[in-house]
C-alpha cells in the first residue's frame, strides 16, 4: 500500500517556490509558486523518522557516510533502472548543479567548446560561460510539441566547433522526454567517434510516467569510459535543502581527476543529516514515491483536461519524466508579453522558455509536484486571463 502524500502549504516559510519572489525578479501580489522544481509535499515518514532519531541523539559532530548510505543507493539503482554500481565508482557532490560545474572544469581547458540540447535546464548554459568555456547549441526538434534528437546537427556542431565534453539532460527537463535506448546510444556513439566526454545528468530519473522507462546512460552499453553520472535523492524524495548528490565515475582516471578537483577545494563529503536522509529515503521510500508519480500523472491530466477545454491551442508536450509541464501559450500570448501577462495578470510565478535557451519564446515551464487544487486554480487563472 502506497504512503499517503502530505501536501503543506509553505506561505510564510523559507521556501524559494513561494516566499520573497519579488527579490528573485517575479512581479505581482499572491503569485502561485510553480517554477523551481522541488515539491509541496512532506517527504517520506520514513526519512523524517531517521531524521528525528538523528536530532534526538543531538550529536552533530564530525561524521562519514554510513555503510547504508553507499549500499542503499546501490540497491535502489539495481531494483529500479536495471544498473550495476561499483562502489568505487561513486564520488560525492552537495549538488548536481555543483556536479558538472566541476566537471566541466576538470575535464575541458578555457576557450573548450562544451555542448547542450536545446532548450535545456539554464545552468547547463552557466556551467559552460561561467568557467569559460564555449557554448556550443544543438537544437532539439520541436514537432507540435514532440522533440527529439537531430543527430545531423548533432554531430555537425561536435566536429566543427571541436567539442570536448557534450552536457546530457536525461530525462530531458524542460522538455520532459525519457530518451529511449535507441536515441541515447546514437548521441553516445558520435560522441565515441569524435571522443567527447559526456556528463549525464540523471536528477530525474525516477520520475518515470505513462508507463516510460528510463534507461540510465551507463547501462547503454560500454561507454564508462566517457560518461560521468550524476544523480541526487534530492528530485526522488524532496531533499534538495540537504544537499547531497552522486557523481557515478566507472573510469579510474576520470575518478582520479575528480579526487584531485575535490582536494583543490577541500570538499570530501556531505551533509551528515542529508546521509541520514537519504540512506532512509533510498531503503524505505518507494511506496511514497508511488504516490507522488501517481499524483503528477493525475495533476497532468487534469492540467490537459482544463486546457482543452478552455485554451484549445495551447501545445502540451508528452510528459515522460520528470514532473514539469512544458506549454506553449504562442496562440494566445506574445513573446514580449508573456512574463507580465503570467505574473501581473495570471498570478503565477512560472519557469519561461528564453530561459532554457532554444526557440521556446511562448513558453511555460509547469511544477506539477503540488496539490490538485493548485494546479486546478492555476489552469483556471490561465483560462480566465487568456481566452
Amino acid at each position: 500500500m502506497s504512503e499517503q502524500l502530505i501536501f503543506r502549504d509553505r506561505r510564510g516559510t523559507n521556501a524559494m517556490k513561494w516566499n520573497y519572489l519579488d527579490r528573485i525578479g517575479f512581479k505581482g501580489e499572491n503569485l502561485l509558486g510553480m517554477w523551481v522544481a522541488d515539491m509541496d509535499f512532506a517527504s517520506p515518514e520514513c526519512v523524517r523518522r531517521a531524521l528525528r532519531e538523528a536530532a534526538d541523539f543531538g550529536v552533530f559532530g564530525y561524521d562519514a557516510a554510513p555503510k547504508e548510505y553507499h549500499e542503499a543507493f546501490i540497491a535502489w539503482e539495481k531494483e529500479r533502472h536495471g544498473l550495476e554500481i561499483d562502489r568505487e565508482w561513486i564520488r560525492f557532490s552537495p549538488g548536481v548543479v555543483t556536479g558538472f560545474y566541476w566537471l566541466v572544469k576538470m575535464l575541458t581547458e578555457p576557450g573548450d567548446s562544451v555542448l547542450i540540447q536545446t532548450p535545456v535546464y539554464y545552468p547547463f548554459m552557466s556551467a559552460i560561460e561561467d568557467q569559460g568555456r564555449k557554448l556550443v547549441r544543438s537544437e532539439l526538434v520541436n514537432t507540435n510539441g514532440i522533440y527529439t534528437v537531430d543527430y545531423e546537427d548533432f554531430e555537425r556542431k561536435i566536429t566543427e566547433e571541436a567539442v570536448r565534453v557534450f552536457i546530457l539532460c536525461s530525462p530531458h527537463n524542460p522538455i520532459g522526454r525519457i530518451w529511449t535506448r535507441s536515441e541515447l546510444a546514437k548521441m553516445l556513439e558520435i560522441c565515441r567517434r569524435h571522443s567527447v566526454k559526456v556528463i549525464s545528468d540523471e536528477i530525474h530519473h525516477d520520475f518515470e510516467l505513462g508507463g516510460h522507462k528510463h534507461t540510465p546512460t551507463l547501462a547503454v552499453g560500454d561507454y564508462g569510459d566517457m560518461v560521468a553520472m550524476l544523480t541526487a535523492p534530492s528530485k526522488t524524495f524532496n531533499l534538495a535543502g540537504l544537499q547531497n548528490s552522486f557523481v557515478i565515475l566507472p573510469d579510474k582516471d576520470i575518478r582520479d581527476r575528480y579526487d584531485a578537483a575535490l582536494r583543490d577545494v577541500h570538499i570530501m563529503g556531505g551533509n551528515s543529516l542529508g546521509n541520514v536522509a537519504a540512506a532512509a529515503a533510498y531503503t524505505g521510500g518507494a511506496d511514497w514515491l508511488e504516490s507522488v508519480l501517481r499524483t503528477v500523472e493525475d495533476n497532468d491530466a487534469l492540467f490537459r483536461a482544463r486546457l482543452a477545454e478552455g485554451l484549445p491551442k495551447a501545445v502540451i508536450s508528452p510528459l515522460e519524466g520528470t514532473y514539469l509541464l512544458w506549454v506553449d501559450l504562442g496562440a494566445y500570448v506574445a513573446a514580449e508579453d508573456i512574463k507580465t501577462v503570467m505574473e501581473e495578470r495570471c498570478g503565477l510565478a512560472l519557469d519561461y522558455g528564453t530561459q532554457f535557451g532554444g526557440n521556446a519564446p511562448c513558453h511555460i515551464r509547469v511544477n506539477l509536484a503540488t496539490d490538485g487544487a493548485v494546479v486546478e486554480e492555476a489552469a483556471a487563472r490561465l483560462i480566465r486571463n487568456l481566452s
